[in-house]
């Protein structure tokens, strides 16, 4: 049987939050709430939670700060911003946090449950690890980790996501609208500024293998470019 999904869910709007904590048990979801920014991170270690949902203005310490104390020890947990910050820099901010999503209130909790359910509902279906070869790289993408030689690097959900479309289209085009609609759902404007941030962690993340590379093809998206051809 499937083990129960852990939340650590942190927003200093106490109201606002019981609802839709409530929400997310109904789901079945075993969800831990705190309304302050150094409580969440003292649960972070005491739950080890599955998944974190981060209100960014929060007393003690913002989401911000949060996200930044827990990637500096694990990359795998994911995390989702839930804030009504939705100017251009946050958003590249959060992603730039390694976060894994990014949800501008008010939304719908009907569209935060379907984030989650996309996010891990596709790691439950899956049958062992997903590996392929390119390069000099061995993609893990169930484990969000590529290996070169000796060297692992971990990189995020998201950007697993966006991998495993480059590789399966290995040597040929994927367009920017193509990545868009299978990784954030559309090709809005944040969207699309917050894949040229995914890439450019992505180029650094294959840093060590220099028969491979991420390139831009004007006009036509992005190609994972190996040696081979």
């Amino acid at each position: 049987m499937k083990p129960e999904l852990k939340i650590l869910f942190a927003d200093d709007d106490l109201k606002y939050s019981l609802v839709l904590k409530r929400f997310l048990e109904k789901e079945g979801y075993d969800v831990t709430y705190t309304g302050n920014g150094l409580l969440a991170l003292e649960q972070f270690n005491r739950t080890k939670p599955d998944l974190v949902l981060l209100d960014i203005n929060m007393p003690g310490m913002n989401g911000f700060e949060v996200a930044e104390k827990i990637r500096e020890k694990d990359r795998r947990t994911l995390i989702f911003f839930l804030t009504d910050l939705s100017d251009k820099n946050a958003r590249l901010k959060g992603f730039g946090l390694h976060g894994n999503d990014y949800l501008a209130k008010p939304f719908y909790p009907e569209e935060l449950i379907a984030r989650i359910r996309e996010r891990f509902g596709a790691t439950a279906d899956t049958a062992g690890e997903e590996t392929c070869t390119f390069g000099e790289t061995v993609f893990n993408y169930s484990a969000n980790e590529l290996r070169t030689g000796n060297s692992k690097t971990l990189i995020t959900s998201r950007q697993a996501d966006i991998l495993r479309m480059l590789a399966a289209n290995l040597n040929a085009a994927v367009s920017r609208e193509a990545i868009l609609s299978s990784v954030w759902g559309d090709a809005s404007y944040a969207n699309s500024l917050a894949l040229n941030v995914q890439i450019s962690y992505l180029r650094k993340a294959l840093k060590n293998d220099s028969s491979a590379a991420i390139v831009s093809l004007s006009k036509k998206g992005y190609m994972l470019k190996t040696d081979e051809t």
